[in-house]
């Protein structure tokens, strides 16, 4: 939806993109839940301009770079500082989003959230040594993360459109609080928490064909999941849309 025409900017549309990008969440946590935490990826290493996690991460990006991920205004790198150009010409649709704020990148509150709160509750204590395949791991949970949350610039874009009224006293005032309380709606965040916890009762069950279904035995607790949207994606994706309608009127 970056760059794209206003008939399309509508926010049934932006529903449906939301709710898909919860099954990308859930299916990346259980991929990354196959390995224990192999905390010395994470450790700073001779050689290295930080972390081997860092490394790859920057390396990653610079790749996909380099193959237009980030002509998509969808897409905020981690590491966005001297990322090489595209190799393929910017795309040619309308710009939707207010310039400036669609420049909004909170990867970094993100990252920390990930590898401070998150990676504890779904991982196991253990080093296996596939350091490769655990940072590719993390790396799919978190653009799919990034990109869950970004999408608050779209919601806020839309919802000022669509109320322009409800919005420009609060954004003339810059009063945060005022338009935390325009945008939050608690017993939407319920439905959104209940269904990523029965989605990942669904997608994390283990199947067999046996009496025994395995009821209750999840590749990553649901409970989890709930708590990362309660906690952290719909706060992260309000404080995005917040930050967003700051600079909407500038």
């Amino acid at each position: 939806m970056g760059n794209c025409s206003d008939d399309v900017l509508n926010l049934d549309s932006l529903r449906k993109s939301l709710v898909r990008e919860e099954d990308t969440i859930i299916f990346s946590l259980i991929e990354r839940a196959k390995y224990p935490v192999n905390s010395p990826l994470y450790d700073e290493r001779p050689g290295f301009s930080g972390s081997l996690f860092e490394f790859f991460v920057k390396e990653s990006e610079a790749v996909q770079a380099k193959a237009g991920r980030y002509l998509s205004v969808e897409e905020n790198a981690f590491f966005p500082d001297n990322l090489p150009p595209s190799l393929l010409p910017p795309r040619g649709s309308q710009q939707v989003l207010h310039p400036r704020g669609a420049s909004i990148n909170i990867n970094e509150q993100i990252l920390n959230m990930y590898h401070k709160k998150l990676l504890p509750l779904i991982t196991s204590d253990g080093d296996d040594g596939n350091y490769a395949i655990t940072a590719d791991r993390d790396l799919d949970c978190l653009q799919a993360l990034s990109r869950r949350i970004h999408l608050g610039k779209f919601v806020a874009e839309i919802k000022f459109r669509e109320s322009p009224q409800d919005y420009t006293r609060a954004i003339l005032a810059q009063d945060k609080d005022a338009l935390m309380k325009l945008l939050t709606f608690e017993s939407v965040e319920e439905m959104i928490k209940k269904r990523v916890e029965k989605k990942a009762m669904v997608f994390g069950q283990d199947v067999d064909l046996s009496e025994n279904d395995n009821v209750g035995n999840y590749k990553v607790n649901p409970s989890v999941v709930s708590r990362l949207y309660g906690e952290w994606v719909i706060p992260l994706t309000k404080f995005v849309e917040v930050e967003y309608l700051l600079c909407r009127l500038d």
